[in-house]
């Protein structure tokens, strides 16, 4: 059966690691680390991890998924994506990218298939690499800036300490997006998501 490749997008290093922009990263290292995986160094200039995504009924384990953090910059994040699309053989239909959302209040998630990049440079790189913008999206709300702070700006900050809490609670809420939509698709996933 074909992987699924989950791929969250950041910035690397500790410089960049609290930022808004990183959340799809937090994400995916708390998805691996509750499987109890570590990431290894991929040729395709991405750290990733293979894991079993969940269960199935019956206490099977569920699908195969490869969780990918480019290496790269966030804006030139497509090509370590098309290039592992193309090592593990992964199916258009099978590629998940998390990744930060200026236009949806903070905390909230909502999930898509396709439709533009809303000028989020990780998402155009990715869907010229790929050729396609028809790739499924879980979309982690980070809100606005306040009055009129630069968006750039806003997105490379850190998360003030105020908002722990609710970080923890959107990192906890995009692993759940990601495994439910695997195991039931995305009208089902965004059903409970969009309805919040």
């Amino acid at each position: 059966m074909d992987p699924w490749l989950v791929v969250g997008l950041g910035n690397p290093g500790p410089k960049y690691a609290g930022n808004r922009h990183n959340i799809g990263a937090m994400v995916l290292a708390d998805l691996a680390q509750q499987v109890g995986v570590s990431a290894r160094q991929h040729k395709a200039r991405a750290w990733v991890s293979e894991i079993r995504l969940g269960t199935l009924a019956g206490g099977a384990p569920g699908p195969r998924a490869i969780l990918a953090q480019p290496m790269t910059y966030m804006n030139v994040s497509g090509g370590p994506v098309a290039a592992l699309v193309s090592f593990y053989k992964v199916p258009l239909e099978q590629i998940i990218v998390v990744h930060d959302e200026l236009d949806i209040d903070f905390g909230a998630i909502k999930l898509k298939r396709g439709g533009g990049e809303g000028g989020h440079n990780g998402l155009r790189s990715i869907s010229q690499s790929l050729g396609t913008k028809d790739y499924l999206r879980v979309r982690l709300g980070i809100g606005r800036p306040p009055g009129r702070q630069d968006p750039a700006a806003y997105v490379l900050s850190d998360f003030p300490a105020r908002d722990k809490v609710e970080v923890e609670l959107l990192i906890g809420d995009g692993v759940d997006a990601v495994t439910e939509l695997v195991h039931t698709g995305l009208e089902a996933t965004q059903g409970r998501f969009h309805s919040r």
